[in-house]
């Protein structure tokens, strides 16, 4: 069983246990929890009610954050001509064609997103085996395999996240850092959860979220009452 530190345990005495919290307060809870010498990454943890073993039941989507992810989001753009000069002028980290393939073939993967524009998806189909399993590799569903490659690049850079749901049947993603304001965050879980929602397969009955919590690096969890958690979607950003 895993054993947990002085600071943890006094910070964890803060949240109320089976306490069911309003969004607002729990993110309130979640920053006064959350570890002093980091700014820590806030996370949300949603336990769905699909079985993720059903190819019909699976759960992914992306979202662009409203107010950023607080982090510094390295892309590669996987281009050649007009397209990839739109890369760079949008800020692309790294831009290629064949080049940038063999680079990539070679080891080197220090990036966060691969974008790509669709004539270029025979090269990047080659590296499936380096970027699937680290979740890097461009997808249409995702928009990271697109004509507007300066709108995908801008939205990796300024706040764009991906979720899908693990085989436990839960989604995992970011919300923002400990130094964002309680709105801030308030916003940007708001957007994840209007996304999430938007995610939901087709013809999938019974229920679709059956809870939500927030939690810190290295901080305790706290969880939201669900009813108000759902409410947040008609709440974000358009």
């Amino acid at each position: 069983m895993a054993t947990h530190g002085k600071r943890y345990t006094e910070l964890a005495k803060k949240v109320e246990a089976g306490k069911e919290y309003q969004p607002a307060e729990g993110i309130a809870l979640v920053k006064a929890t959350a570890a002093a010498k980091m700014d820590a990454t806030i996370e949300v943890h949603l336990r769905m009610g699909v079985d993720p073993r059903h190819a019909d039941q699976m759960v992914r989507g992306s979202a662009v954050l409203p107010h950023g992810t607080g982090k510094t989001v390295r892309v590669a753009v996987f281009a050649q001509g007009e397209k990839a000069r739109e890369a760079q002028t949008a800020g692309a980290d790294v831009v290629g064609a064949e080049d940038l393939q063999k680079r990539v073939e070679g080891g080197w993967l220090e990036f966060d997103v691969a974008i790509a524009t669709p004539d270029l998806m025979g090269q990047v189909g080659r590296l499936g085996r380096v970027l699937g399993p680290r979740g890097l590799m461009p997808n249409p569903r995702s928009g990271t395999v697109t004509m507007d490659i300066a709108k995908a690049v801008r939205d990796a850079k300024g706040g764009r996240i991906e979720f899908r749901v693990d085989k436990t049947g839960v989604v995992h993603t970011v919300v923002g850092k400990a130094s964002f304001t309680e709105q801030q965050l308030l916003g940007n879980l708001a957007t994840v959860m209007d996304a999430v929602n938007r995610a939901r397969p087709t013809g999938f009955k019974g229920i679709y979220v059956r809870s939500v919590h927030l939690a810190s690096t290295h901080g305790p969890g706290v969880k939201l009452e669900i009813g108000a958690a759902q409410g947040l979607a008609g709440k974000a950003v358009a």
